[in-house]
């Protein structure tokens, strides 16, 4: 998978360090055997002697990170004792900051959710409320898992982007005003006392998926990410695509409607102008269909609109059915020039404004998405809803430190990092 750019997080993990190539290795075979590997079996996949193998998998145990899981075998021999990863040996919290809501997990070593929780963004443009907030969450999040604090290898945070990945900044996202260059990773950090790491939302989402997600996290594949903006992860080839800056998949300025709306980008029918939650939502009010006397277009309030928007469309309203049918045509033309731009196999659709919209759109889009394929006379592309589930974002977050902590990574040969 390929390498976050940013540096090492201020404040190391509580656990032993991790600093030796052929460690991560081994526990990154494991990791990848659901049923386990003997000792055997991972010298004949790693490629390091039995004498290595059995000081290294003696160290994992020591550190609680595998344990020995009974005996099998077939056919001559003695029966092989089993090792697998342990899920208590280690724990990682993600957090996903969206302009309408903060989501929060604790996952375990196998990548499991603990424990997750869901608080609406609180108001505002200061940046240090939000954060304070956020930090208070994660506290008590890890009281309530009965994770055991001394094996927390630190916290992911997935942000809306742009961001900065040197600085571990937000760069003034468009739906959260007041955000210019928050330094979120540092002041995290200081404010949690785990060591962090911080990834884009929809970078995140992708990793979630490659981590979590099963078959849908396979090969090459966008992930859509439906929240208050829409933007999309990029997977090839199983390697996790940031670009030079790490803020690849800022898709909103794809035009899918040359007649649409203006956007503020000057343009008119982007993705972003014509496609997401809010500019549904007014719609929908100036249709008469949702009530339009409220001034309020805070994050929260959109998202709570716009399920009323999605509830109406499903029980028979014919506006708001043509409102959300229209949303997933326009959609679909962006996803067709990110999947026909990058030849992949698969779309995955996920985030917090997925739920709502996957009846419509799965049965609208992968009928469009074929239609518009330039290589549908080739292989067919695939469209599914995510296999991680609404805390995507979050789980991918989480993942961040997994993956940090546990691949194996060049820097260790030469750096002992």
């Amino acid at each position: 998978m390929t390498e976050i750019r940013q540096p090492s997080p201020r404040r190391g993990t509580n656990l032993p360090k991790m600093g030796d190539f052929n460690l991560t290795v081994i526990l990154d075979a494991i990791r990848r055997a659901p049923g386990g590997l003997s000792r055997v079996e991972l010298a004949q996949i790693v490629g390091l002697s039995p004498q290595t193998i059995s000081n290294i998998s003696r160290r994992l145990l020591d550190q609680h990170l595998i344990v020995e899981a009974g005996k099998e075998g077939t056919g001559p021999g003695k029966p092989r004792t089993m090792l697998r990863l342990n899920p208590a040996g280690m724990y990682a919290v993600g957090v996903h900051l969206d302009p309408a809501v903060v989501t929060f997990v604790v996952l375990d070593l196998l990548g499991a959710v603990v424990r997750h929780s869901r608080i609406s963004t609180p108001p505002g443009t200061d940046p240090r409320a939000v954060i304070d907030t956020i930090a208070a969450e994660i506290k008590r999040l890890i009281a309530d898992s009965g994770a055991d604090p001394a094996r927390i290898a630190g916290l992911g945070v997935a942000s809306p982007g742009p961001i900065d990945l040197t600085e571990g900044a937000v760069v003034d996202p468009p739906l959260l005003p007041g955000w210019d260059r928050v330094r979120l990773r540092d002041a995290l950090t200081d404010a949690t006392g785990l060591s962090t790491l911080m990834d884009k939302d929809v970078t995140s989402a992708a990793v979630a998926e490659t981590w979590a997600g099963g078959p849908s996290g396979e090969g090459s594949f966008v992930f859509m990410y439906m929240g208050t903006g829409i933007g999309c992860g990029i997977v090839l080839n199983d390697e996790v695509v940031r670009g030079t800056s790490g803020n690849a998949g800022e898709i909103g300025h794809i035009i899918v409607d040359p007649d649409g709306a203006l956007c503020d980008c000057g343009q008119r029918g982007c993705v972003k102008s014509s496609a997401i939650p809010q500019v549904l939502v007014a719609q929908a009010e100036a249709a008469g269909v949702l009530d339009g006397s409220s001034q309020d277009r805070s994050a929260p309030v959109v998202q709570e609109r716009f399920a009323q928007l999605c509830e109406l469309a499903y029980g028979g309203n014919e506006q708001a059915n043509e409102i959300i049918g229209r949303s997933a045509v326009l959609v679909a033309r962006a996803v067709s020039a990110v999947t026909n731009a990058l030849d992949v196999d698969r779309v995955v659709f996920g985030g917090p404004f997925w739920t709502c919209l996957s009846t419509a759109y799965l049965e609208q889009i992968p009928g469009l998405i074929d239609a518009n394929s330039a290589t549908r006379l080739i292989h067919g592309i695939e469209v599914v809803g995510t296999g991680v589930g609404e805390d995507v974002g979050a789980v991918g977050a989480a993942c961040l430190v997994l993956e940090h902590t546990l691949a194996p990574r060049s820097q260790r040969l030469l750096l002992g990092d």
